[in-house]
This record gives C-alpha cells, sequence and structure tokens, in this order.
C-alpha cells in the first residue's frame, strides 16, 4: 500500500469551544484526508502551540464510527434500530413532523436547539435564521458564560481586557480558576515565556491540584464557590499593608474608601475557615500581587460554574483595581474579548425577521421544559419537536434523568444533525449525519484572544455529510420560508456579507492573510480613558440588576435566581449548594485533559489516556469511609446517582470531590452520566448553570 503523500499545508482554526481558538497549519494528503495538525507559529497568540487532542484530529476526523448516512428511527426510542434513508427522504420527514406541531401547537411548541460544538459564525448561527423566520422557540443561553461575563461586566462595563499576549511581559501572572495547561494551552505558552524571560512567578487557584496548579510557583487549592472569601482576604491585605494604589483608585474606582471600611472584617483569619487556605498562604498570596506591579490576572470560566459565580468573578476582577494592575504594560485583568469584535451577524442570523414575542427557553432547563413545566415553558405550549445541532444535552446538560425522560417521550419528534451517534442522537427519531471544520467553510473569532481566523474547507466530507448550512437551508425550503432573504446563500457569501457589513475583509482576502487581529490599542485595553461607565469608574459597587450585561436575560424572563440578597460590595456570598449531614461532599466535575466537554470521548487515544470514570477523593476522607484505591465507589443526591471507580488524591481539600471529564453515559457502569447530579436552577442575576457546584453523599459501591 503506498504511503499517502503531502499535497500541501492548509490553513484553519481550531472550532472548538476553547477560548484560543487557535490559528492551524494542517498536511492535506493526495488520499483526500488530513496528516499532522500542528499550531500556526506566525499566530502572535496561538505561537505554534496547539492542545494534544487537536494535534491528533486526525483520529477524530477519519474515525470509522463517523455517520455517514441519514438514519430513520426503526423500533421504539432508544432501542438502537434504525433504517437507512436518502437525504429528501429524512428532510422531508422533519418538514412533515414540524409542520404537523406547528399546525396543532403553534410555531413555538418547536424549539431548535443548538450550542458550541461548533463556534463557526455561520455553521453555529445559522439555525437562528430559521428560528426566526418560522417563529419557532427562542433558547436562552445559560451552559457556559453567563456568570463570567455577568461578573466581569459589573466591574469594567465592557467585555474586554488586557491584550493576553501581555501575559508574556508580566511578572506575576495570576491563573484564577481555569486548568489552563489543560484547557488553554496558549495561556501557558505566554505566561511559561514570561517565567522563563523575566523570572515572572505563576501563581494558580483552583479546588484541586490539576496540572496548571503542579506548574505554578505558588500553587492555592481552596474550597469550591469560596473564591469570592480569598479575593476580599487578599484585597483587606492590600488596604491593611499599605499596598493599595490610592491614586489610581481616586481617579478609576467608584467608591474605593467605602470598599476599604467593607473589607475591615474580612481578614486572612476569616478567609481561610471558608476557603480552606491557611493564613500563611492568603498573605503569601496578597503580598505577591500587592508589590508586583506588573501582575496579569487571568480569569477564568470555570470558578464562575457556581451560583455565587457573578460574586466570585467580580471580587477576583477587583484585586487588579485596587493594585492599580491596569496601569503597566503586562499587568491588568483579562477574561474574555468576546466584546471586541463587533461582527454584524444579522444576515446569518435572520434578525430581520425576528419577533419579540416569541418566548426563550433556558437551554440547561431542557429536562424540565421536555417534561412539561410551566414555568419553565413561560405559559406557552409544551414542546413537541426540535432539531439539535452542535450539542449533546443528553450528556452535557444537568439533571440528566429528566432530560432523558423528556426525549423519550412518544410525541416528541426530534431530529439530531451530528457526527457520531451520540448519547443525545441515540434518543432521536432521525439522525443526520454531519460535517466536521475541515469539510466546510466557516469563519470564527477568538473570545480568550483577538484575532478573527478564516476556516476554509480542507478536504471533503466523508459519505453523505453535509454542513448544518445545508440542513438549515433545505429545511427552509420544505417549511415554507426558502424564499426569505439569506435561505438562497452558500458559507462564503454569507461571510463575505457579514465581514463587508463590518467594514472587514472579505473571504478571499482572508483566505491569503489567514486572519485578522482585532486587539484595541494598549490605551483601551488597559481603560486609560476610565471604564465604560458614564463616570468612567470600575464599580466596586455593581448595579447587579439595573445595568446591561452580555447575557442578560429577555424581559419575558425576568432577573434569575435569589438576586434579592446579592452582596453590595465584593465578598463571601453563600449561594452555593453547602455540604450538610446528609451530602457531607461538595462535587466539581472539572475538565478532562484530552476532552473537551463531551468532544473527543470517542477518539482512541483520548479514551486510551482518560481511562474511565473516577471520583478523586482526598485519602484522609477515603478512609473513613472505607474506600480504597480503584473502589467501585457509589456518588449521589437528591437528583441521581452514579457508580465510578475511586482514585485518591491528596491535592484536595478535605470533604471536596473532583470527577474530571464528561464520558459517554455508556462509560458509566449504569449508563449514567456524572450530569445525573449537576442542577439546573439558575444563578443570579441573569442565569446560568452551576455545573461544579453540587452537594453529593459519597459511599462504596454495592455489589
Amino acid at each position: 500500500m503506498n504511503k499517502a503523500v503531502i499535497l500541501r499545508t492548509g490553513h484553519s482554526a481550531c472550532p472548538h469551544d476553547c477560548p484560543s481558538t487557535c490559528a492551524l497549519d494542517v498536511e492535506v494528503l493526495d488520499s483526500g484526508q488530513i496528516g499532522r495538525v500542528r499550531g500556526a507559529k506566525d499566530n502572535s497568540y496561538t505561537a505554534g502551540v496547539i492542545c494534544a487532542k487537536v494535534a491528533r484530529y486526525a483520529e477524530r476526523i477519519h474515525h470509522p464510527d463517523r455517520l455517514l448516512k441519514p438514519l430513520v428511527r426503526g423500533g421504539s426510542k432508544g432501542e438502537g434500530v434504525w433504517k437507512e434513508a436518502s437525504w429528501d427522504a429524512a428532510l422531508n420527514l422533519i418538514a412533515e413532523r414540524f409542520l404537523k406541531a406547528e399546525a396543532e401547537y403553534g410555531s413555538q411548541s418547536i424549539w431548535p436547539y443548538i450550542y458550541a460544538g461548533t463556534m463557526g459564525l455561520v455553521q453555529r448561527d445559522s439555525m437562528h435564521r430559521l428560528r426566526h423566520a418560522k417563529k419557532y422557540s427562542n433558547q436562552f443561553d445559560s451552559f457556559c458564560t453567563n456568570m463570567a461575563w455577568t461578573g466581569f461586566f459589573a466591574g469594567t462595563g465592557k467585555l474586554g481586557g488586557v491584550d493576553p499576549r501581555e501575559m508574556a511581559k508580566s511578572d506575576c501572572v495570576v491563573i484564577w480558576g481555569t486548568n489552563a495547561a489543560a484547557t488553554q494551552v496558549n495561556v501557558m505558552t505566554h505566561a511559561v515565556r514570561a517565567r522563563k524571560e523575566r523570572g515572572a512567578k505563576i501563581v494558580a487557584i483552583d479546588i484541586y491540584e490539576n496540572a496548571t496548579v503542579r506548574q505554578a510557583d505558588l500553587g492555592l487549592v481552596l474550597k469550591p464557590g469560596t473564591d469570592g472569601a480569598l479575593a476580599c482576604a487578599v484585597m483587606h491585605v492590600l488596604f491593611r499593608d499599605g499596598l493599595a494604589d490610592w491614586d489610581y483608585l481616586n481617579a478609576y474606582t467608584d467608591d474605593p474608601k467605602g470598599l476599604e471600611a467593607h473589607l475591615a472584617g474580612r481578614t486572612p483569619e476569616w478567609a481561610a475557615a471558608l476557603t480552606g487556605l491557611t493564613v500563611a498562604e492568603i498573605e503569601e498570596f496578597a503580598r505577591l500581587v500587592g508589590t508586583t506591579k506588573k501582575t496579569f490576572f487571568r480569569l477564568g470560566y470555570g470558578f464562575t460554574r457556581q451560583r455565587n459565580g457573578a460574586v466570585n468573578m467580580h471580587a477576583a476582577l477587583s484585586i487588579a483595581a485596587v493594585t492599580g494592575a491596569w496601569k503597566h504594560e503586562g499587568g491588568g485583568a483579562f477574561h474574555s474579548n468576546s466584546g471586541i469584535f463587533r461582527m454584524d451577524k444579522r444576515e446569518i442570523e435572520g434578525q430581520a425577521f425576528k419577533d419579540s414575542s416569541v418566548r426563550h427557553i433556558d437551554q440547561s432547563k431542557i429536562g424540565l421544559a421536555l417534561n412539561g413545566d410551566k414555568d419553565t415553558l413561560y405559559g406557552g405550549p409544551p414542546v413537541m419537536a426540535m432539531l439539535i445541532q452542535n450539542t449533546n444535552p443528553a450528556n452535557v446538560a444537568p439533571q440528566q434523568r429528566l432530560i432523558k425522560q423528556g426525549m423519550l417521550r412518544e410525541d416528541l419528534f426530534m431530529a439530531v444533525h451530528e457526527q457520531f451517534m451520540t448519547d443525545t442522537a441515540k434518543l432521536a427519531d432521525v439522525v443526520l449525519p454531519a460535517t466536521m471544520f475541515m469539510e466546510h467553510d466557516d469563519i470564527y473569532r477568538g473570545g480568550g484572544q483577538q484575532h478573527i481566523v478564516l476556516g476554509p474547507k480542507l478536504i471533503d466530507g466523508p459519505g453523505e455529510t453535509r454542513p448544518n448550512l445545508y440542513v438549515i437551508n433545505e429545511l427552509a425550503k420544505r417549511l415554507g420560508v426558502g424564499d426569505l432573504p439569506g435561505f438562497d446563500l452558500d458559507a462564503k457569501t454569507l461571510i463575505d456579507h457579514m465581514m463587508a457589513a463590518s467594514n472587514l475583509p472579505g473571504y478571499d482576502v482572508l483566505k491569503e492573510i489567514r486572519w485578522l487581529d482585532v486587539q484595541p490599542d494598549y490605551e483601551t485595553a488597559h481603560y486609560e480613558k476610565g471604564f465604560n461607565w458614564p463616570d468612567g469608574k470600575f464599580r466596586f459597587k455593581p448595579d447587579w440588576t439595573g445595568s446591561p450585561s452580555p447575557n442578560r436575560p429577555p424581559q419575558s424572563m425576568g432577573t434569575q435566581g435569589p438576586f434579592t440578597t446579592l452582596p453590595q460590595w465584593p465578598d463571601y456570598w453563600e449561594a452555593i449548594e453547602v455540604a450538610d449531614a446528609k451530602h457531607p461532599f461538595r462535587l466539581g466535575t472539572s475538565p478532562a485533559h484530552n476532552f473537551l466537554n463531551s468532544t473527543f470521548a470517542e477518539t482512541p487515544t483520548s479514551l486510551l489516556k482518560e481511562g474511565r470514570p473516577e471520583l478523586l477523593i482526598h485519602p484522609d476522607d477515603a478512609s473513613g469511609l472505607g474506600i480504597e484505591e480503584g473502589m467501585r465507589v457509589e456518588i449521589g443526591n437528591e437528583r441521581g446517582e452514579v457508580v465510578v471507580h475511586a482514585r485518591l488524591n491528596a491535592g484536595l481539600k478535605r470533604g471536596v470531590v473532583i470527577s474530571e471529564g464528561l464520558f459517554r453515559n455508556s462509560a458509566f457502569e449504569r449508563g449514567e452520566g456524572i450530569n445525573v447530579l449537576t442542577g439546573s436552577d439558575a444563578s443570579a442575576p441573569y442565569g446560568g448553570a452551576a455545573f461544579h457546584d453540587s452537594k453529593v453523599w459519597v459511599r462504596s459501591a454495592m455489589n
């Protein structure tokens, strides 16, 4: 057999839900397949480095289990009996069932359900054009960003911060609440460069000793949901020891004297009792950031996925204002640049067809919605039909038992457009085979950086795979809206129109130059002319419910969670699921190194490296429960219970247990995944799912 020959190097962008959005160089082979995937060395953020799971993408794109033909359910729901169908037959069936649901229950009984399986602006967001044209139910996105964005915006008034490449110019990089070594490898690239070239210190703050904490000069392992207490104690020390920058505070913040008075009782001793850190650890961290002017706070998502997550983010962000770190190159704070791009997606999303009276349903509450919960449905009709793209809710969404129960309803029609037979696809009535990112055109923007990157089609998809856009446009024809503007356009044209409307170069130019760097200037990124509020002041006293926010729910949904008890100042807010006598442990569902949510859970090397679902538990806790290394253990709460294997780990606090990664449900002994245990109740003030905030009991599993 002849060895495949490299024809050329293609260029693309990683489409997965990681803020890095790496620029890629891809070997295109004469076999019509791809070879090695590398990070683009000439992209100043990617800097030639990508994660191992994307580097071996050939394993995924050429996987023998790819879906290749449309399938129609042949047996009972979830039985796994399928019949092959033509694309026309499958699409006609979907349209027929959608029109039937619309005739019997109204258009809002159909719920198109999407998320971030691809971050491409065309293939991800075109679903909204069909949604709006047909007046189908809207989706309120609450999986990922709500608490983080709300907390950051509450202080700065904008979702943007210091150029993340400035980490390499820092004297101290604080990586807070994100396991960057596993989930955002480029953060480590720039932080380690600062350490090598400048002697910078790296601080990692997390709930267990993960890969990032192990690489740090100072690793702080605290109890889940207590980040606000740590931040307040750090600021207390800064004020107490004369390390606060009063010139900066007086010029750029709303009420520094009030903050100082508020923090008078938030001592390291107070925080130590809450966080599980020692007083010495808190004092050391405070002195380090207080005496190191060029401190860069890289604030992640993980520590905000608690019911008090918005407050935690705002408190951590506030430290940079107290120290005046924003004044220095290599100093300040960064969470996301999602607010800098301002790309005009009106045509892609079909905004001209949008009807503000159409309800929104919270994506995290899919289990409740499919089981007819009236509050979740906001008085509208039941969900009778769904089209799911770019997400796998039967695995990734909270309250998994409710979701499966709802999806197995005989009167619910569900079509899933997927690359593999996921946990969600298994419960569908129709499954359509989907392309992967190198098999279609799209364009990407990096929330964790500042580049807009083109992802042109590099190879043909296998079998009868089709892009998301094809499904949307073909269904539009069958549903009576195909003649509306936008539904006759291909991805390249939609990209060109969006870029022209945004005063940016089009597809052909981007294909030559590969990406655009749209980082705001230094003065803007460091808020030198003031923060993005009318008075230009950073807000220590946020208006939690009265000001705009990137994830604010529509007026029809109102403010979310226990918003009336939100603290006035940065603080520890005990809105989390606190451990109790019945549930003495706090569970964190942290990312695995070789998976990205449920993606890559099907590739051989990722599975080999991750092994099986396990529960990290402190040896002393395990001993008290009679649990030994490798033993089967059951963990549970009022939502359900699952069986995993114990892995003893001294790198976490007593009373904390960790389950890494989103294995397929079938990888678990009883066929139910870890999200059986997570709750879907909304976090304050603007919603969001608290995936890392569950109280549980743990016991050895009965044979």
